[in-house]
């Protein structure tokens, strides 16, 4: 008598055949280079995300539920903003460049977005604001507009870049961890990829 045997469909994960691991930051000229794509498309909902994504440092989850409260004080762009981080329940401060204050104002003005409204709406009905799937698409396109491998870059990219760029101006380690929000120097460190002893090190001489 034959044995039959039943197969079970495998479902395909998601990072099959993607590298998995920190992504990297951008550097100052890819930086400008992906601005100055978006600025010459009149893109002006990604470029708005785009420049807002590196002022922030924030996580995807975060990014996205960004609502025109967040970012608006009296009418008009905030020098500066504070949330609750999602995954931390700790707030976090962040900046608002001049070029990033004015992108958020030419795009809050074209969508036409009021006070209680979510940043970037989603164009699917079923969410009503970005996912962070679709953002995860947008970085792409991103990166590879520009000739970069999208193996090595992602959402997270856009959360290092300026803590990265900060870092290698000021080496000011504690500085940087404030920015990200962590409450663990470790996570910075894993985030710059920088050594532990020399972390420990600059930690130390910035305490002092």
């Amino acid at each position: 008598m034959n044995n039959i045997f039943k197969f079970r469909k495998t479902k395909t994960t998601w990072n099959k055949g993607k590298l998995v691991g920190q992504k990297s930051p951008l550097k100052l000229k890819e930086i400008w280079a992906i601005r100055i794509r978006l600025q010459l498309s009149h893109n002006l909902r990604e470029l708005a995300l785009f420049n807002l994504a590196i002022d922030s440092k924030l996580r995807g989850c975060d990014l996205v539920k960004l609502k025109v409260s967040d970012v608006t004080q009296g009418g008009s762009i905030s020098h500066r903003a504070t949330i609750t981080q999602q995954k931390t329940n700790q707030p976090v401060q962040f900046e608002l460049t001049g070029q990033t204050r004015e992108a958020l104002l030419d795009w809050i003005t074209k969508a036409s977005l009021k006070h209680p409204e979510f940043l970037f709406p989603s164009k699917v009905r079923s969410s009503p604001h970005l996912s962070t799937r679709q953002y995860a698409r947008i970085v792409n396109s991103w990166v590879t507009s520009v000739g970069l491998d999208q193996t090595r870059y992602g959402t997270h990219t856009m959360r290092r870049t300026k803590a990265s760029l900060i870092y290698r101006r000021t080496k000011n380690l504690r500085a940087v961890q404030l920015l990200l929000g962590h409450t663990k120097l470790e996570s910075t460190v894993r985030y710059l990829g920088i050594e532990v002893d020399d972390a420990l090190e600059i930690a130390e001489a910035t305490e002092s």
